[in-house]
């Protein structure tokens, strides 16, 4: 499988979940978001949620979020 890094640990809410929904993937391709921007946080997850997409969170700690996702 083919990743695809997004690092938008410089991006605020709501300009990194635009970014995050532009994102287009492939059946075969992962995506992996890295996020900082505690808005990002909670929002990025719950859009991917909403519309269908498999996530797996890598590091969830007070500097980072990182997520693997996935088509659904």
């Amino acid at each position: 499988m083919e990743i695809i890094s997004l690092d938008l640990m410089a991006e605020r809410c709501p300009l990194a979940l635009l970014l995050a929904k532009c994102a287009t993937l492939l059946p075969y391709q992962g995506l992996e978001i890295r996020i900082s921007d505690s808005g990002a946080r909670s929002d990025i997850p719950r859009f991917l949620h909403n519309n269908g997409y498999v996530t797996d969170i890598l590091v969830d700690d007070n500097a980072q979020l990182i997520i693997m996702v996935e088509k659904g």
